[in-house]
């Protein structure tokens, strides 16, 4: 758009542009619960799908009753009770005409943010909680912890805004909140089972990984989140250049921080951790979101740098050290980057900004700096000591944590009599034949026993009877060879055949893998397994057949398992034994 557009746009729609903007940002923010939905749902195991879209549904709707029965009257309170807490002023149901005029916009994009807070919550309990004390403390964030401390950082009256405080979209009022609440309940509602095992005394002898089932859809959240940060960030810019300026830094923060986790992953581990780049890019987003109208392109790099190593390291010192079970990582990413990003405004915001604001490195005044951490202080003061109380007062009552045998099964079914949140779905095949080896280096098989000659098959009569002799041969192999197996089969005149995926490993156990910084016991691959019965067809034909087919040289072509049948059953024709495995009418 050329500069003579945007000024006669300026000049002629001005705040009105702006304040529709401000209200799509609203809406941009709330699809990010779509997005903190998926994060959490594919950084957990299927079983527990369900319960966590149903959280993040239900945080939010729970959040807008709370919010419109007290919450919003508190954050935006007019007369303040020694400087901390305001009397609510309760408009929405006194004056509504007079309450939409003036206050609608601002409760629209004050309730999202509020929901914000709360959901972050629901990623460092997930697998474990019972729904009903996750409703209980959603509900008390949204009704007062966040209304109260949000109204000191935005409300003109609060105290924090009266000196000085910068926390533009909510590194400290929301990210930080919603981390250290995180924080506090994932360790009064404690690990999930099978997280650490623990010697008779104890003490924790090692760290178990629990890989999420679905990186994909962590991806699609992250993704989503980040398309709504801008909304989050932006919503409340008050003309174009602050506007500009804020999506710069949104975007170059949490690239960088994506860039160094990546590197750093690379390096500790040997390979780059996928799902520690998805917490590194959200990590980047929390990190500038106190200060993105605040710091310069040069700040926002600093941000990166530290968001993309800081959730790494918190990350696994929970997990390793502290022995926390966050499967999200809320706290590493929230917490950690909310803290850091609140006192990087003090650090690196640059007068020449929007904001206009002297950070210490600039200027060399420690003002900001000293207010800046004041202010995190005392937010997170307030949240431990309301949310502790909270989680401590439902533990006592209705219980935090669901039964041993209720987390074994999934919360799916226990909590909300959902048998699977993927039930009817089943994935397809890829029948696809990618040549012998495909592209990769040829590793011969060790041992002194020929590689076709290496699976051993137990030789079995005919039964005592005379009958005809049935055979079933399970063969597990590599998805790759399904086609050329299968083409294979049909041409030695097989009449049937079954095929599953599964996940499994050898005698090798898998390479050693890394998931979150903790190595993967065993390495499960995928496989297709494939079932065949048969009795016309020569046993030792199908296996020299399938060994042909599927020996590559390479360690994981597969096995073959040879069982004895008792009998088969044509269920539409009533034939049984030889005769059903005929394809003859």
């Amino acid at each position: 758009m050329s500069d003579s557009i945007v000024k006669f746009v300026e000049q002629t729609v001005g705040t009105q542009v702006f304040g529709i903007w401000f209200l799509i940002g609203a809406a941009l923010v709330f699809f990010m619960q779509a997005g903190f939905a998926m994060v959490e749902t594919g950084f957990t195991r299927a079983k527990n799908a369900g319960n966590i879209i149903m959280k993040n549904l239900m945080d939010f709707c729970i959040g807008t009753v709370m919010f419109v029965f007290l919450g919003f009257s508190l954050m935006m309170a007019e007369n303040y009770l020694f400087g901390f807490i305001g009397v609510p002023n309760l408009t929405i149901f006194t004056d509504f005409g007079s309450f939409v005029k003036t206050n609608a916009s601002s409760f629209v994009f004050n309730l999202v943010f509020c929901a914000t807070a709360a959901t972050i919550v629901s990623g460092s309990m997930a697998e474990r909680t019972k729904f009903l004390s996750y409703c209980i403390y959603s509900g008390v964030i949204s009704l007062i912890v966040y209304p109260i401390e949000a109204g000191w950082v935005w409300n003109s009256q609060g105290w924090l805004v009266n000196l000085g405080f910068h926390d533009f979209a909510g590194s400290a009022a929301i990210h930080s909140v919603g981390g250290l609440t995180a924080l506090i309940g994932a360790i009064l509602v404690g690990p999930r089972l099978g997280k650490y095992r623990r010697d008779p005394g104890g003490k924790v002898t090692k760290v178990n990984a629990i890989p999420g089932h679905s990186i994909t859809l962590g991806a699609l959240g992250c993704f989503v989140l980040w398309f709504g940060w801008y909304g989050f960030n932006g919503a409340a810019a008050w003309d174009n250049d602050s506007l500009a300026s804020i999506f710069l830094t949104t975007t170059i923060a949490p690239a960088v921080a994506t860039v160094v986790t990546m590197l750093y992953t690379w390096i500790k581990n040997g390979k780059p951790d996928v799902s520690m780049c998805l917490n590194a890019s959200l990590a980047g987003l929390v990190g500038i979101t106190a200060g993105c109208d605040a710091l310069d392109a040069l700040g926002a790099i600093v941000v990166g740098v530290v968001s993309g190593i800081l959730v790494v390291v918190v990350v696994e010192l929970l997990d390793l050290r502290f022995h926390v079970d966050d499967p999200v990582g809320a706290v590493g990413v929230h917490l950690a980057n909310g803290v850091w990003g609140t006192v990087a405004v003090g650090l690196l915001a640059n007068p020449a900004a929007p904001a206009g604001l002297e950070g210490l490195f600039y200027t060399g005044s420690v003002r900001l700096l000293g207010v800046q951490l004041l202010g995190i202080a005392a937010i997170l003061a307030w949240t431990a000591a309301l949310m502790w109380l909270t989680f401590k007062a439902i533990d006592k009552t209705v219980g935090l944590r669901v039964s041993r045998e209720e987390e074994i099964r999934g919360l799916d079914s226990t909590e909300h009599g959902l048998p699977s949140a993927y039930a009817d779905f089943l994935p397809a095949v890829e029948n696809l034949d990618y040549g012998e080896g495909y592209g990769e280096e040829t590793v011969v098989v060790s041992g002194d026993t020929p590689p076709a000659e290496a699976i051993p098959v137990k030789k079995v009569p005919a039964f005592d009877d005379g009958s005809p002799k049935l055979t079933k041969i399970e063969i597990v192999c590599r998805e790759a060879r399904l086609e050329a197996l299968t083409r294979a089969m049909m041409d030695i005149g097989i009449t049937g055949m079954t095929v599953s995926h599964v996940l499994g490993c050898g005698a090798q156990k898998g390479k050693p893998e890394y998931y979150r910084g903790v190595q993967v016991e065993a390495t499960l691959l995928p496989k297709v397994q494939v079932d065949v019965v048969v009795s016309k067809v020569p046993v030792r034909q199908v296996l020299e057949t399938a060994k042909k087919v599927l020996y590559t040289g390479h360690i994981g072509d597969g096995k073959i398992f040879v069982y004895d049948v008792e009998n088969v059953v044509k269920v539409r024709t009533g034939e049984e034994g030889f005769d059903a495995l005929q394809d003859v009418e």
